[in-house]
């Protein structure tokens, strides 16, 4: 198999490490980025890895994923929850799509166990920590190889 996935990671998600480990691990992005990378290429995929604190650059980068990637695995962190805009460009493209967050959003507040991006997405993975986006790859190169969206 080959092809070009782009991982979008949301708001706050450079403070990975740092910002309340016992919600979100001890990892760092950048640790995040190279398992994704290592993982990707036993795939036979490529990893285009990028994190944004701005909607609308995050909005920008899905419509660029059209024409550059074969599939998205987002973690658009509190976007998740308030955008409509990345909903839309999502819908919009046409690629299959993997949500993804660290945390369990159904043992969160209220407010976190509603995400527009799953309306988008071929499946939601949720609450495994960093591990989670090694199963995003995994389904992403299953939904690929099998040509489904």
């Amino acid at each position: 198999m080959s092809g070009t996935i782009l991982i979008l990671n949301g708001p706050n998600l450079n403070l990975l490490g740092a910002r309340e480990p016992e919600i979100y691990g001890s990892d760092t992005i950048a640790d995040i980025e190279a398992v994704c990378v290592a993982h990707a290429e036993t795939l036979g995929l490529k990893v285009d890895f990028r994190q944004s604190n701005f909607e609308g650059e995050l909005v920008t980068w899905v419509q660029e994923a059209k024409k550059a990637q074969d599939a998205l695995i987002v973690n658009a962190g509190a976007y998740s929850h308030t955008s409509i805009a990345l909903l839309d460009a999502l819908l919009a493209i046409g690629k299959p799509v993997v949500e993804v967050h660290l945390s369990n959003l159904f043992k969160r507040d209220e407010f976190r166990r509603r995400s527009y991006v799953t309306a988008a997405s071929a499946g939601l993975i949720s609450g495994f920590g960093a591990f989670g986006y090694r199963m995003a790859l995994d389904a992403v190169a299953d939904i690929l190889s099998n040509n489904r969206t």
